[in-house]
């Protein structure tokens, strides 16, 4: 080898070895330069990514599409999982798992279009194709079947898609009863399935034609430590919560973060690493403040499902409104999209 061909050959083995090493700095960081976490929080994948091809899309209901999502050995998943779909922006957003737990070659996901949303559900309506790779994290379940003698499900809309998978579990083992929701009848997906369930009982209210559900009915006479899992609109959730029996159990699943009875305050954050304080005003998030002086602050979901946007907690007490966090990560950090201070100031890791 000619003294100049060496020189060429270890000048791009240097620069092949500085492309790794900055790569590797900023998947420890990804708020590099700033100085990087022990254990790395901030923007950390909540589970290994997988990436799955489109091999369904398809028209379950009107303004329902359904995705069937083709893998090789997937991980396992339990009735109430759910997906991060990485969409083609960029954007995470998190849909139910509605298909056969037992199936590991697939998984399967409906979503509804949302056209005052932002910007998710279009992206999968009109941009995801058959044939299209994407990339998705998880299964992850924080709506678990709970084991219980006797079971109440209540969906609203969309709402059917977790609930979906629970009822074919439970149907010929436990004693069950199932209120159904929508707008119509057409907007509904999955009907003619619910329908050939076995060993329950299905109400199927579309509300152009029978008006609200009647949730009194719906309580009535349910045995004692029944399970009640509901998914759907914050107000079907309320409702059910006001007529919750004695001695029944409620298991919820939201569509968005939950809120405080209280309201929003303004507080101060003070992020301690980059020696800078931000103001968040009462009609803002900590995500919107911090992102103002740190432009390159992770996060996805704006929502609290995704864990993106993940941060150390040094002071302060936290407002937890996700819907994430397990009771131990709550004991030193909060997901700065949705959660707040409960005082007048909280320090962040940043």
């Amino acid at each position: 080898m000619t003294p100049r061909l060496r020189t060429v050959v270890a000048v791009a083995g240097a620069a092949l070895l500085a492309r790794r090493a900055l790569r590797r700095r900023i998947e420890v960081s990804p708020l590099w330069p700033l100085p990087a976490l022990e254990e790395p929080i901030s923007g950390r994948p909540r589970s290994r990514a997988l990436r799955l091809l489109v091999t369904r899309h398809e028209r379950v209901a009107d303004e329902v599409v359904q995705l069937r999502l083709e893998g090789h050995d997937l991980p396992r998943w339990e009735p109430g999982a759910h997906l991060d779909l990485v969409l083609p922006s960029g954007l995470v957003r998190q849909y139910s798992l509605c298909g056969d737990p037992e199936d590991i070659s697939s998984y399967t996901v409906a979503t509804r279009l949302v056209e005052d949303g932002r910007g998710g559900s279009r992206e999968v309506h009109e941009q995801l194709r058959e044939g299209m790779e994407v990339e998705v994290r998880g299964p992850r379940n924080r709506f678990p079947l709970a084991p219980a003698p006797a079971y109440v499900f209540v969906a609203g809309g969309i709402g059917i898609t977790p609930i979906l998978p629970m009822l074919r579990a439970v149907q010929d083992r436990a004693e069950w009863r199932l209120l159904y929701g929508g707008r119509t009848r057409a907007s509904m997906p999955f009907l003619e399935e619910i329908g050939k369930l076995r060993g329950g009982r299905v109400t199927v209210v579309a509300e152009d034609e029978d008006g609200r559900p009647d949730l009194d009915a719906l309580f009535a006479d349910v045995p004692a430590g029944a399970a009640v899992h509901c998914c759907g609109p914050e107000g079907l959730m309320e409702a059910v919560g006001r007529r919750l029996p004695d001695g029944a159990a409620l298991h919820l699943e939201r569509f968005t973060p939950s809120t405080s009875a209280e309201g929003n305050g303004a507080f101060e954050v003070e992020l301690r690493r980059s020696g800078r304080t931000v103001s968040v005003a009462a009609d803002t998030t900590v995500l919107a403040a911090v992102r103002a002086e740190l432009p390159d602050t992770a996060y996805s979901c704006e929502q609290g499902f995704c864990g993106t946007c993940q941060q150390r907690v040094l002071e302060g007490e936290i407002e937890h409104r996700d819907e994430l966090l397990t009771d131990t990560e709550r004991g030193d950090s909060m997901l700065i999209c949705v959660s707040r201070a409960l005082g007048d100031r909280i320090v962040l890791d940043m």
